[in-house]
Parts: C-alpha cells; structure tokens; sequence
C-alpha cells in the first residue's frame, strides 16, 4: 500500500502542498504537461529552490494575466475541469475540494452553493494548487494518506471581504473535526485552500504509521516565520506490513441513576452512529453508590455526534474527552469457500510474521440459526479451513 504522511509543522496552504510534492518527485514537465489542459486563461508557473532556516525546498510561483478581472463560479470551476483532460480520478479530486471550499463559503455567507464565487486571482491560485496537488496524489498512486495536527495561528489579516479573524472563518469551518493546536503566532498557517485539501485527503490524524520512506519533500511558503521553518514536509512510501497508526477520542461518562435497561440502546445508537467501540464498567462512586463508567471511543469528527446520542440517550450531565494516539494490527477481509457457502473471515498480519484469522460472528451466528446447529460447532468448521499459521497468507 502507497501511503503519505504530511508534516505539517508550519501550517498547510495549497501551493507548499503542490511544491512538497514537487520537492518529493513529481516532474515539473508531467505537471506543467497535465496542468496545460485546463482553460484557465494566460497564466505562469515556475519552481524555485528556496530556504527556510537552511531547510531547502520547492516554492511554487504562479502569475496570472490580470487585465480582464472576474469571479469564477463553482458551476464554472467544475465545468472547466470536467472538461479538460486529465484522468478520472484528478477530475473526482479535484472537484470534491472545490465543492467542500463551496459548501463552507456557503454557510459561512449564508448563501446557496450555487451562488458562491471565487475571485479570479485567487481562484487561478487555487485552481493550480488544487489540480495540481491531485495530479501528484495520482502519480505517486496513493492509496492513504495521514497528517499531523494543524497548528494554528492568530491576529487579523485583509481579504476581499475586509478584515477578518485568524484562522479565517472558512479554514476554521474546514477543520471542524480534525486535531488543531493554538501557537503564539500572529499569522495565517493555514489557507483555506489547505485545510480543504487536507481534509479531503484524509481522516488520519496523528504521529507518523510505520512505513518504509521512500521519498521525501518539501513545499517552501512565501513568509519567513521567526520561530520555525515555514515549510510543510511529506514522506512518502510504504506501509508498514504489520500495523497502521491513528488518533481517536476517548469520550468518558459516570452514570449512577440510570435505569440498567437503557445501556443496552445507549450502545446500539453510538455504533450506528459510527463509535469504534463502547464499554460499560461498574463504578462505586460517590455517596458509596454502584454505578457505570461509559466509556466510547470514535475518530475525532464522530465527536459531536457521540456527544448528541450520549446526552440524549443517557442521565449524565457532563462528558471528559481526550485525545490517544492507536496503534492497529493490519486487518483484511478475505472470503473463503466452506460447506455453508462462501463466507468473510478476518485475517490480521502478526508482529514478527505471521498471521491470525477469524470468522466474522454475525456470518457464524447466521449459520446457527438457519441450520439449527451449535454456534462452536460453526467456528470448529470455519477454523479449520483457514490456511496454517505458517502460510503466507497475502494481505
């Protein structure tokens, strides 16, 4: 599996994103070549090698012809590109970015998507940055890709609109859901531009997953930050054969006056609703009463949704919350022929080689039910056709 873990201790905007990737190996020629599709109107695009504390990288100049200025719609945008060239797949990213800056402009400005329009420089920008990320994305052919946390600066900066807050509201919007930190600083770390390609990349926030680097790059931004280099860094390779890392919430709850009757929903909503797990444990809690530790672990944007069914569902009137880095054994589902048809099992690549399978319960319970035979005696079967512990088993 192709992964890409995106460093982003500077902050992210679209046009380090395009020159990381450019840093990292994407030929400017493929880019220049594929980029050359769009009707954009007159336009340069030049690579520098630039420093930032002595950290070199790629920065990305984009020039456009400014004499006859216009707004481009979101209907435009995606017309332009649906039209050009380029592969299936760049199209579908790239217009999945462009209608999530839309939807969040919309109800930024409490207006129809369709009534959203992008200034014509800052557009021609963001066209660039953002077709053009998704020609690296598809060049280096990869399947997953994982981020840090965003941080986050602050103070004031001018836009079309006037002044406005750092992060600028859109970006804020954008991040709802994803692991953010403040920093002292006075500046935009993160464009619009980059937190929604950021966030329609990918859901895996957290330290880097075990993986074989193979290449690595680095997109210069067009400020010098005293405190730290403003670049934004990419590793790209492999994934790790045995395990895969990410972030969750840990949501917390003490319960001692609820009827035992009601857990049992309690659970069954937060799982439909997209928890990884919950748990019940028996608590003595103050004034010696018996009671229950709630405990749901979800990924960060389930938070809000968690935290809805949780106050709905349940007497509690207060949820602790945190974050905790997990690490996950590699798991496929695999099916396999067996006497009661062609079933799904788990198999999991084990630390140090090797593998574990299981049967999946639901698909065993089934089985019980409908020939009326022991639920063990369907595992005993099942088990036994999965290939020995010491076969290759490929994931």
């Amino acid at each position: 599996m192709n992964i890409a873990y995106i460093d982003c201790f500077s902050g992210i905007s679209g046009d380090m994103f395009l020159g990381a990737l450019v840093d990292c190996g994407l030929p400017r020629k493929i880019l220049k070549q594929e980029l050359a599709g769009l009707s954009v109107g007159p336009y340069s695009i030049r690579f520098t090698t630039e420093q930032r504390m002595h950290i070199s990288g790629c920065r990305v100049h984009i020039k456009a012809d400014t004499k006859h200025h216009h707004h481009r719609s979101l209907t435009a945008i995606k017309r332009m590109i649906t039209k050009s060239p380029l592969s299936k797949q760049v199209k579908q990213l790239s217009i999945s970015v462009f209608e999530r800056l839309a939807q969040v402009e919309s109800k930024i400005h409490r207006t129809r998507v369709s009534d959203i329009h992008f200034h014509e420089v800052g557009a021609l920008d963001s066209i660039i940055d953002i077709v053009g990320t998704a020609i690296g994305i598809d060049y280096f052919k990869l399947d997953r890709i994982y981020a840090s946390p965003i941080p986050l600066g602050s103070g004031f900066t001018t836009s079309e609109h006037g002044v406005i807050p750092l992060p600028a509201p859109a970006t804020l919007a954008l991040l709802k859901g994803v692991p953010v930190f403040g920093t002292p600083l006075r500046a935009e770390l993160v464009t619009p531009t980059g937190a929604a390609l950021l966030t329609s990349l990918t859901k895996h926030y957290g330290p880097m997953p075990p993986m074989k680097i193979a290449r690595i790059g680095y997109g210069v931004g067009s400020r010098i930050i005293k405190d730290r280099p403003n670049t934004l860094r990419i590793a790209v390779g492999e994934h790790g054969d045995e395990q895969e890392a990410d972030q969750v919430l840990i949501l917390e709850a003490h319960i001692d006056d609820m009827n035992p009757e009601m857990y049992d929903y309690l659970m069954e909503r937060l799982l439909k609703k997209g928890a990884l797990d919950v748990s019940f444990s028996p608590l003595q809690m103050k004034k010696n009463r018996p009671g229950v530790l709630l405990k749901v672990i979800c990924s960060p944007e389930k938070k809000d949704a968690c935290t809805t069914i949780i106050f709905q569902e349940s007497t509690t009137s207060g949820i602790r919350f945190y974050q905790a880095d997990r690490i996950k054994l590699i798991r496929k589902t695999k099916v396999i022929t067996t006497p009661y048809g062609r079933l799904s099992v788990k198999v999991f690549n084990s630390p140090g080689g090797g593998y574990f399978a299981s049967p999946e319960y639901d698909q065993c319970k089934k089985i019980a039910q409908k020939h009326g035979i022991p639920l063990k005696k369907v595992y005993l079967d099942l088990t036994q056709l999965l290939p020995p512990l010491n076969t290759k088993f490929r994931l």
